[in-house]
């Protein structure tokens, strides 16, 4: 569940009225369709004791301004009531997507630590995708805060600009990240998903192939089973093939094959067969000028190990 709130302005009337209307469970929205996603900017803000809400750090810097903060921060620093739920508010031109936190204890001051990393996107952006990444985030922070105090401690908490930087990078460019974290043992591991229909059947006769590079995703985000067939995919292995090879039951290949659809790591083509009769499509045209496409071509049909 998540709560929305949109608009141009805001007052603390209107910021009553938003937050009574998601209290139950209606939502506010005012946006054109949605573009390519990327994260314009990750804030980190945090309650302070005296000077109440306030930006601690933002990547890149000064990209929300102190009186956009403080015209906004209702939405940032929120009530006990919105505390733990995912928030997105479009105002001015900025969608920005968070899940405030309040750790309570008496170490504390005021016995709580209230904080919120917040993904920042342009108003238009199809932030969906980064929803589950926003509440496992901050997950990661309350528990690096509980085991290590990494965000009480002033001095570790001077990391956070470096992760937020390394994070806003990689997930714009590979649409994953996994970070390092502190001492080197933990390692936040994040992965954009994106809302896609359920894939089609996968049949015996399928032969899977990537639609991205190897290297541009952790084989360990997978399951066991998962990994022991990724080295059988190669354009050229059917299902029943790649199951016999790998020794894996056929169930689950065709299994382990749908999940990979369905995050488009992978695509379906026929089983080449010397029976049939193939023939191209106009697009063909475009091999002729894309110099690029030729040479993803030449790559794909020469064999392993050979040159072109």
């Amino acid at each position: 569940m998540y709560i929305m709130f949109s608009g141009s302005g805001v007052s603390k009337r209107s910021a009553l009225l938003l937050l009574f209307a998601a209290s139950s469970s209606v939502s506010t929205r005012n946006m054109a369709a949605p573009v390519e996603s990327k994260i314009d900017c990750i804030l980190f803000s945090e309650f302070h004791p005296t000077a109440g809400p306030k930006i601690t750090y933002q990547v890149p810097e000064d990209y929300i301004s102190k009186e956009l903060f403080d015209a906004i921060h209702i939405y940032i620093i929120t009530k006990p009531q919105l505390q733990g739920r995912l928030i997105m508010a479009n105002v001015f031109g900025k969608k920005i997507m968070g899940c405030p936190v309040c750790i309570d204890h008496p170490k504390y001051a005021r016995n709580a630590l209230i904080f919120n990393i917040c993904f920042v996107f342009a108003s238009t952006a199809n932030s969906r995708p980064y929803e589950k990444i926003v509440r496992k985030l901050s997950t990661y922070l309350i528990s690096l805060e509980k085991d290590s105090g990494l965000i009480s401690n002033e001095d570790s908490k001077t990391k956070l600009p470096k992760i937020m930087s390394q994070i806003l990078t990689d997930l714009n460019e590979k649409g994953s990240c996994a970070v390092q974290v502190a001492d080197e043992v933990t390692t936040i591991y994040l992965k954009t998903v994106q809302v896609t229909s359920t894939p089609t059947e996968v049949h015996l006769h399928d032969v899977p192939i990537f639609t991205v590079k190897k290297d541009s995703f952790f084989p360990q985000q997978w399951d066991l089973t998962t990994q022991q067939i990724l080295p059988y995919i190669d354009g050229i292995r059917h299902i029943s093939r790649i199951a016999a090879e790998a020794d894996v039951a056929i169930s689950l290949v065709k299994s382990c094959t749908e999940n990979m659809l369905y995050y488009g790591v992978i695509t379906l083509l026929p089983i080449f067969q010397y029976s049939n009769v193939y023939t191209v499509t106009a697009k063909i045209n475009h091999l002729a000028e894309d110099v690029t496409l030729q040479n993803e071509c030449i790559k794909y049909a020469i064999k392993a190990g050979m040159q072109a």
